[in-house]
């Protein structure tokens, strides 16, 4: 559900030369001459006549028409399609099939091959992530441009005819505000109407009343496609304030979050925010343009601070030490959203039912608050999932939180943690993580050795592991040779952007 950005790495995101090669923005090492390959497995409807889930890792073929292009990133992708990014900026997406609603359309209809996403000829994309059925991508001049459901996306500059890529028509007015609200009975007719469905999943199904179900395509009318493209936004650019500049994105379920590099880290959001997930203080249902998201003012000046420190300037001095200056990383999970500052503090705020945003509860964080169980620990990186929270810390230990029904928090069992616990399986032992992604309901890290590890749910080979059988610790992805550089899970699979030993 996070991506490239998703995950998100804070910086500017220029490249900086390291011995041996040249790391990017988001801390991967680029060995110099060695071809990058794309390794997936899991489910993707749209890949096989059969559509049979893949148990392991297996190559993806960049397109013929992608001549000597290569591959720069994978941005795992939304629910039933893949995304990743070409050297030379283009935004790759494949695997959906054609009874899948609107994730159909916003994977721009692109089935078993890798294509690419009609964008204008002249941006190059540097990272991109999606959510159940929409899309976020940034542009190396740090520009955004989103599509998808429409309540998703807010107004901007539209991209008019994507079949004639490269125009683009007059600025939209920005009438709608953050105070825009839409009834619970319009936003569920808006969502559940021909909505993309995927493998039964069943099991830790109790939330029913507080989750809305994306509804089966085989009971949608056969002109299915074109009510669900009446329901998709083309592709447009973003507006921000003047100046403002993107260096990550992150989808959630039916929000998005965005972190400048221009003004020191501020997070904005747009989307839906009725659990808290826009950290705006309150269940506001729809922002309809980005709006700031006062993530370290929120955490600072909460109501919850202790009384003997309101008021005392030292006190509050030391807080906002640990607490930091600015975001460096960000994740959307279904309807909740994490961030990491730049003191390594962690704060939370959306959806809390199964403790996913590890306040020790099950209530519903509104303003971004930080996690106090581990504010002792430097935290680095966050992904986030449909029910669960994964981060991991400058000293390369996991921790997890939230709902644990297929062992997605990978802490050997199937209880949920409404603290963040420390991820000690034997299997990490010695080992040290550097990219953690979460799909729906697994998990996935890549520690410093360049081995890839898997948990959670398996029932469509997810984990990468040969088989289908749920995990609760991490395990050992096989991927022969190649040497893995980063990971990104999408809703039913899972990418991996890796060296070819050739």
């Amino acid at each position: 559900m996070n991506g490239c950005g998703g995950a998100g790495a804070g910086g500017e995101g220029g490249v900086v030369v390291v011995a041996g090669g040249e790391e990017d923005g988001a801390g991967r090492v680029q060995a110099l001459g060695k071809e990058r390959v794309v390794l997936m497995w899991g489910y993707l409807p749209g890949i096989s006549p059969q559509r049979s889930p893949l148990l392991g890792p297996v190559p993806v073929k960049l397109p013929l028409a992608a001549g000597g292009d290569g591959w720069r990133d994978v941005c795992g992708g939304g629910c039933g399609f893949a995304m990743a990014i070409s050297e030379s900026g283009k935004l790759l997406t494949w695997g959906s099939a054609d009874d899948m609603g609107q994730s159909y359309v916003t994977a721009g209809k692109h089935e078993e091959t890798p294509e690419a996403f009609p964008l204008p000829s002249d941006v190059a994309i540097v990272r991109a992530d999606a959510g159940w059925a929409h899309c976020v991508a940034i542009t190396d001049e740090g520009d955004v441009y989103t599509w998808g459901w429409k309540e998703c996306v807010p107004t901007g500059r539209v991209i008019s005819d994507q079949s004639s890529v490269g125009t683009l028509e007059k600025d939209e007015k920005q009438s709608a505000t953050a105070t825009d609200q839409v009834s619970p009975r319009s936003q569920v007719s808006r969502t559940s109407s021909g909505a993309a469905s995927g493998p039964s999943e069943s099991r830790g199904t109790d939330d029913s009343t507080k989750r809305r179900r994306l509804s089966s395509a085989k009971h949608a009318p056969e002109s299915s496609t074109s009510s669900d493209e009446i329901l998709s936004a083309p592709p447009c650019v973003v507006t921000f304030n003047t100046g403002v500049k993107i260096a990550a994105v992150a989808a959630g379920g039916r929000h998005t979050l965005a972190l400048s590099v221009s003004d020191l880290g501020q997070v904005w959001g747009w989307g839906y925010g009725g659990e808290g997930q826009l950290g705006l203080g309150s269940r506001i249902r729809t922002v309809s343009s980005p709006h700031p998201i006062p993530c370290i003012e929120s955490a600072l000046y909460s109501k919850d601070r202790p009384a003997a420190m309101k008021g005392n300037k030292i006190a509050e001095a030391q807080i906002s030490k640990v607490m930091g200056n600015c975001v460096k990383a960000i994740a959307c999970g279904g309807r909740h959203s994490a961030v990491v500052t730049d003191s390594g503090a962690l704060l939370t705020f959306g959806w809390g039912l199964y403790g996913q945003c590890g306040q020790g509860n099950a209530d519903d964080v509104l303003s971004p608050t930080c996690v106090s169980s581990i504010l002792g620990v430097k935290m680095q990186n966050i992904g986030a999932g449909l029910w669960h929270t994964v981060c991991t810390s400058v000293d390369g230990d996991v921790y997890s939180f939230g709902g644990n029904q297929f062992g997605q928090l990978g802490t050997g069992s199937d209880q949920a943690e409404t603290v963040p616990k420390l991820v000690d399986a034997s299997s990490l032992e010695n080992k040290n993580a550097r990219t953690v992604s979460c799909g729906a309901r697994h998990s996935a890290i890549i520690t410093d050795e360049g081995e890839v590890f898997c948990w959670g749910w398996n029932k469509y080979g997810q984990l990468g592991l040969g088989d289908s059988v749920d995990r609760n610790v991490p395990c050992s992805v096989p991927v022969d040779a190649y040497h893995p550089l980063d990971v990104s899970c999408g809703w039913w699979h899972t990418l991996v952007l890796a060296e070819s030993p050739t």
